[in-house]
């Protein structure tokens, strides 16, 4: 990427729209032996880290050993970009950053890393996260800044776990790169979301999830690639290559991948998720564990080059005979010392999942009243220890780095009273700057928000998604006689009509009036703890579609009427059977645009994916299944693997790993 030491302009942070000149990086040149090089402590002499020459091991020490106890604490927090609109842990989804506030964080508290939750234009992004490298480096040693974010490609947006795709190629959740079980479509996707990340200043993926969808009801199955273990690591496995780069590590201008979350995560009974207090446990035995393991083999065999512990507390597992911790496994030395490292040789980078360390009160246990940023906590198991012994405890089972929190005081106070050593905090503090040197940010920190422009601009990124889009929905049925031909009359339910006019359909008012009726729906959720900041936004609960929905309700009118086209989007297994009588073709899609629906369901392109997951054919199946394991559910509406494959082979599947 484009780079100069003394021309390259940064971005302002107050008026988007008419920028002024941007200042240059802090870091002075230093010219030595014909090359040049950054002095980013400003001594004006050429220092052993700042020798882009050396090899990391021994820019690491070097740079080790100048820093003070405040400065490797603030390595080891992985914080939130400050926005305008941001509060302790909040999500602060902005167009800008409170650029005054972070450098108030990088000055007081040396916090180097930082999640962005900006949704912005690419070169508003690139110019926006170039500010806070300039800020960076200005600092003492003048460390940069390693930037991450929660995926950005898709099309779900949920707090805390994803971001609107604005600017970005649009492709399927996972689970629809799960469906087409190709392996090279995966690493393209994420080669292609490593250019634009890497365009636009960011450098760090906080996925993919390797999570197992074993439990139907679960709310964070969307980003997963669903309930079959051997598939699962495959699509993991992939997907870290095309993120990093190279198969078997990270390259200089790739992107750090962070599978998550270690590890049993999806085994949470009745779906709830561990971000809450009621959802705090999984629960599986050795077996169940073993098969949860499974998809995280493949992102080891690819150099992942981080991990991040599950919230969840583990119940019924046990290691070398003995019961395990009864901890969130951020807190837990067997899950990620033990397990982890010394059994499966992980050397990489342990970041906590965010806000572990805060205190969860009666209200964040008990959602007696609405949730906000300041009840956001999820330490589970250690609710009762002080935040510095949290920290501590952290730090001592495997974590080296904090997501979500830039309390540094705690950590200096931690090593002040022994509760962790000085050489542990340098042990992580070493993995944290390993990663940024092997990222090349010491040497080259800033982006060129006009190439980020063009890059992401191409069409030709957008085409590949959207092919992708297409070719990953799943025909679970098709009984229409002929396709839709253009010129029809159609009715529409969830369809924008302005697409279908594209299409070269013509929206009708009532189903009575058209030659098809084309639905898209989504699969049924409900809030049962609308109190909770997590709860209240995650699909949670029932599967099937009540008696009286109104959607089912128009389907049903519009199927005595009409030929119907049903597309269903599947965030979760949702029980179909109601559904399956009314619609004249029926198709499961991952995330995808009006366009590629249509295409679709019209006969212009094929749908070729399978199912990455069951769908029961009732709740009491649901309710019957053990959440732990894969593909348990009895007598299905659809297996797992299933596509529609003429009248023939309607009910076939596609044979599959177990």
């Amino acid at each position: 990427m484009p780079f100069s030491f003394l021309s390259l302009a940064l971005a302002a942070t107050l008026a988007v729209a008419s920028p002024p000149p941007e200042p240059v990086d802090a870091a002075p040149a230093i010219f030595q032996d014909g090359e040049t090089f950054r002095d980013m402590d400003r001594n004006g002499r050429l220092d052993p880290y700042e020798d882009h020459r050396l090899d990391a091991d021994r820019r690491v020490a070097d740079l080790l050993s100048r820093m003070t106890l405040e400065e490797k604490a603030g390595a080891v927090m992985h914080g939130t970009a400050p926005t305008p609109q941001s509060v302790r842990g909040g999500v602060g989804v902005a167009e800008t950053y409170d650029v005054a506030r972070f450098e108030t964080l990088n000055r007081q508290r040396h916090i180097s890393s930082v999640i962005t939750c900006l949704s912005a234009a690419p070169d508003v992004l690139a110019a926006q996260n170039n500010a806070l490298q300039r800020v960076a480096s200005g600092s003492r040693l003048g460390i940069p800044v390693t930037i991450s974010t929660d995926p950005r490609n898709h099309f779900q947006r949920t707090d805390g776990a994803s971001l609107a795709a604005l600017g970005f190629s649009q492709w399927p959740e996972p689970l629809g790169l799960a469906a087409l079980d190709d392996a090279e479509i995966v690493r393209r996707f994420g080669d292609a979301a490593r250019q634009e990340y890497r365009a636009v200043g960011i450098h760090m993926a906080l996925s993919p999830q390797a999570d197992l969808a074993t439990e139907p009801r679960w709310s964070r199955i969307n980003g997963t690639f669903g309930e079959d273990p051997a598939r699962t690591g495959r699509m993991v496995q992939a997907y870290v290559v095309g993120f990093q780069g190279a198969a078997d590590g990270l390259r200089p201008d790739g992107v750090a991948a962070v599978v998550k979350h270690w590890v049993g995560y999806g085994a949470a009974p009745e779906g709830w998720d561990g971000h809450n207090y009621y959802g705090r446990f999984s629960r599986l035995g050795d077996t169940e564990l073993a098969t949860h393991i499974q998809p995280f083999l493949g992102a080891f065999a690819a150099g992942v080059a981080g991990v991040m512990p599950t919230y969840n507390i583990l119940q019924g597992v046990t290691l070398d005979g003995a019961p395990i911790e009864p901890v969130g496994a951020g807190f837990n030395h067997g899950l990620l010392t033990t397990l982890l490292r010394d059994r499966y040789g992980f050397k990489g980078l342990v970041v906590s999942d965010w806000a572990i360390t805060n205190d969860c009160g009666d209200n964040c246990r008990m959602g007696a009243t609405p949730h906000g940023f300041g009840d956001i906590a999820m330490p589970w198991g250690v609710e009762d220890l002080t935040e510095t012994e949290r920290f501590a405890k952290g730090m001592n089972a495997g974590v080296d780095q904090f997501g979500g929190t830039e309390q540094t005081d705690r950590m200096v106070e931690a090593v002040h009273q022994g509760l962790v050593p000085e050489a542990r905090l340098d042990q992580a503090v070493s993995r944290v700057l390993r990663l940024k040197f092997e990222l090349g940010l010491f040497d080259h920190p800033f982006v060129d928000p006009a190439a980020a422009t063009r890059m992401l601009a191409d069409p030709a990124r957008q085409a590949m998604a959207d092919d992708v889009q297409r070719r990953a929905m799943v025909m679970l049925e098709n009984r229409l006689p002929a396709p839709v031909s253009p010129g029809a009359p159609v009715y529409l339910h969830g369809v924008a009509p302005e697409a279908a006019r594209a299409a070269g359909l013509i929206p009708v008012d009532t189903p009575e009036g058209a030659d098809i009726a084309l639905f898209r729906l989504a699969a049924p959720f409900e809030t049962p703890h609308p109190n909770f900041f997590f709860g209240s936004r995650q699909h949670e609960g029932a599967l099937d579609f009540p008696v009286d929905d109104p959607a089912l309700a128009d389907l049903r009118r519009a199927a005595a009427a009409t030929p119907t086209i049903v597309s269903v989007y599947l965030d979760r297994p949702a029980v179909l059977t109601s559904l399956k009588p009314l619609a004249s073709v029926l198709i499961g899609e991952f995330g995808a645009s009006d366009a590629a629906v249509l295409d679709v369901a019209m006969g212009r392109t094929h749908a070729e994916g399978r199912l990455p997951f069951a769908l029961p054919a009732s709740m009491d199946q649901v309710r019957a299944q053990d959440p732990a394991r894969p593909d348990d559910l009895g007598a299905l509406l659809y297996p797992l693997g299933y596509a529609w494959m003429g009248q023939a082979g309607a009910h076939q599947s596609s044979s599959r790993s177990k």
